[in-house]
C-alpha cells in the first residue's frame, strides 16, 4: 500500500477521497466506491499501488489510439478497481479482482515497455484514474526513459489531480458513454459532467481520442449520438471518435447492438467530426481518409500501414491533417 493523495482528514479517524467527484467518506477499515483507496487508522492509502495484474503487448490501435503513432506496440499494464459500476463493463474480472497480488518493480516495469518494439506504456484494462499514485510516479518515469505514458480512462476524475497528472501523459482515450445524464447516473453509477471537463481539459494539454460503446435501447438513440458528436465538435472536430458495438457483459444481457444501428451513428458522427470508426465490428472499413479529398492515410487490415501522409500532410491535395502524431 501507498498513502493516498488528494484526501481531506475528518471527525472521528474519517477520512475523504478528493481524487474522483464521489468524494467518498470512508470510515476506518472501509474503502470507497472504487474499492481500492481504504481509510487505515484515519490515513487513507493506495491499496493497489503496484499491483500489476494484467499486462500485454498490444496494437496501438486495441487502446483504441488511432492518430497517435499508428502501427505502433504498447506495453499494456492494468490492476484492480474502478470509480464507476457500469451494469457492462468488459473487464468485470479485473474490476472486481479479489485475490492477492504481487508488487513489480519500477525497474521491471520500465524494462518491460522498452521490449518488442513498444513505444511505452498504456495504463489501462481497469480505471486507470482510481490507480492514480502509481500512474503518475511511473508515468515520471517512463517520460525520463524516453518512454510514452498512454491513459485509458472514464475520465472520472476531479479537475486537481488530472491536472497534475497530465504534463506526464502523451495519450488519451477517454470514454463517454452517453450524453444523457440518467444514463450515468442509472446504468454507470456516476455523472456526465466530470467526464466532458476531464475532455475538454485533457485535449487541451495532450492527445485525445473518445471511445463511446453503442448499447442497442440504452444510449443508441440518434439524438444520442449526435449530441455526442456534436460535443466532441465543440472541443475540436479533429478528436477522432471510436464508435464501438456492445456485447452481453457483466449484468447487462441485451443482445449485441445491430451492426445497422453502428452504419448508421456513424453516418451521423461524420457531419460533425472529421475522423470516426465503427470498433468491435470484424471487417469494419477502419481506413483514415483525408476529410478534404477522401485519398487513404492510414490502412487498417491485418497491419497498419500509413499510405497517404508526407510530412504530416495529404499526399494528394497536401490538406495539412490535424490531431495526427506519427
Amino acid at each position: 500500500m501507498r498513502e493516498a493523495m488528494y484526501q481531506q482528514k475528518k471527525e472521528n479517524h474519517n477520512v475523504r477521497c478528493l481524487l474522483c467527484p464521489h468524494h467518498c467518506t470512508i470510515s476506518p477499515g472501509n474503502v470507497g466506491r472504487c474499492r481500492v483507496r481504504g481509510n487505515v487508522d484515519g490515513t487513507l492509502y493506495a491499496k493497489n499501488y503496484g499491483k500489476v495484474i494484467s499486462y500485454a503487448y498490444d496494437p496501438i490501435e486495441k487502446k483504441p489510439l488511432y492518430h497517435f503513432y499508428p502501427g505502433s506496440t504498447i506495453f499494456s499494464i492494468g490492476t484492480f478497481g474502478c470509480n464507476l459500476a457500469c451494469d457492462f463493463c468488459q473487464n468485470a474480472e479485473l474490476v472486481y479482482y479479489d485475490e492477492e497480488a504481487d508488487e513489480i518493480s519500477d525497474e521491471d516495469i520500465i524494462e518491460l515497455a522498452r521490449r518488442e518494439n513498444s513505444i511505452g506504456i498504456a495504463y489501462t484494462y481497469n480505471e486507470s484514474t482510481i490507480w492514480y499514485e502509481y500512474v503518475l510516479h511511473v508515468a515520471k518515469i517512463a517520460r525520463k526513459t524516453g518512454l510514452k505514458n498512454i491513459l485509458v480512462t472514464n475520465g472520472y476524475i476531479n479537475e486537481e489531480p488530472l491536472c497534475e497528472l497530465l504534463p506526464y501523459i502523451d495519450a488519451m482515450n477517454i470514454d463517454l458513454k452517453s450524453m444523457e445524464t440518467k444514463f450515468y447516473e442509472v446504468i454507470c453509477k456516476g455523472s456526465l459532467e466530470p467526464v466532458l471537463n476531464t475532455i475538454e481539459l485533457s485535449s487541451q494539454y495532450t492527445h485525445v481520442e473518445v471511445t463511446t460503446l453503442v448499447i442497442e435501447g440504452e444510449n443508441s438513440k440518434f439524438s444520442n449520438i449526435e449530441a455526442v458528436a456534436q460535443k466532441i465538435a465543440s472541443i475540436d472536430p479533429s478528436i477522432p471518435l471510436h464508435l464501438s458495438r456492445y456485447h452481453p457483459a457483466y449484468k447487462m444481457k441485451l443482445p449485441p447492438t445491430p451492426i445497422d444501428t453502428l452504419v448508421q451513428a456513424v453516418d451521423i458522427s461524420k457531419k460533425y467530426l472529421d475522423y470516426v470508426y465503427m470498433g468491435n465490428v470484424p471487417g469494419a472499413d477502419q481506413t483514415t481518409y483525408c476529410k478534404i479529398c477522401g485519398n487513404p492515410l492510414i490502412l487498417r487490415d491485418h497491419h497498419t500501414s500509413v499510405v497517404g501522409i508526407k510530412d504530416k500532410k495529404c499526399n494528394a491535395c497536401k490538406n495539412a491533417i490535424q490531431g495526427l502524431i506519427i
